[in-house]
């Protein structure tokens, strides 16, 4: 099973959802929209599309990040209470509030990106394996450290709380899951077109595996999934 997809709908969303089988929210990252929002969307998708959405920035990234800023966040209280998994009551309010939109929107995969910032440290591994031991296991969720982590550190921590680790796989391996979830971010930077060859490499990665999500995250992410669901019809 690969499923394939954009990360934030691309074209007309009646087009989209004729074309593929899956998307990434982004709009949960910024600023988490109202639940009617998530039931409004899962009520126009077909039965079986599927939403994946990413976990809202207050949990992951701290308020020094400028996608506060763009967010237009304004943050209560001592800003070092948000981000970094840290055990605080605004990081478990805010994901209170980000499960019970995942919940309206019948999303069973939870990203959690997190900034180049966030470094392996003992306080950052202390951190995750509270935040995940004290939450529900109502879903999948998937981890994409994008810091300096050692390998053995991110394979412990996923094993041990049973996350995914998400990867744009042209930049290095999934180490843990028995579920694959990439996202393509773009070789060059976001603004990429991915080449046939360059898409036939990512089918050859995702077909050693049983199940997996490639999410499309560059400027041209609508024109390459659909080149790429026509290669993998070959698979």
């Amino acid at each position: 099973m690969i499923k394939v997809g954009c990360c934030g709908f691309r074209g007309k969303r009646s087009d989209y959802f004729k074309n593929f089988e899956v998307v990434e929210i982004q709009q949960t990252f910024y600023k988490l929209p109202k639940i009617e929002t998530a039931e409004k969307w899962r009520k126009e998708a077909p039965d079986n599309f599927e939403y994946t959405m990413k976990a809202w920035q207050l949990i992951t990234h701290e308020t020094s990040s400028p996608t506060y800023r763009k967010a237009g966040i304004k943050i209560e209280g001592n800003e070092k209470n948000y981000g970094f998994f840290r055990a605080t009551k605004e990081v478990f309010e805010a994901w209170e509030k980000c499960e019970e939109f995942a919940k309206a929107l019948k999303a069973r995969i939870i990203v959690f990106q997190c900034p180049p910032s966030f470094n392996e440290s003992k306080e950052n591994v202390e951190n995750i394996k509270q935040f995940f031991s004290s939450i529900s296991s109502n879903f999948i969720y998937a981890w994409e450290p994008r810091g300096k982590w050692k390998d053995e550190t991110i394979i412990k921590i996923c094993t041990e709380l049973n996350l995914i680790h998400c990867v744009d796989p042209f930049k290095r391996e999934s180490l843990y899951g028995e579920i694959k979830y990439y996202r393509l971010h773009g070789i060059g930077g976001y603004n990429y077109d991915y080449s046939k060859e360059e898409l036939q490499k990512l089918a050859n990665i995702c077909k050693k595996y049983g199940k997996v999500y490639c999410l499309f995250n560059n400027t041209q992410m609508l024109k390459n999934a659909l080149e790429f669901k026509e290669i993998i019809k070959s698979i």
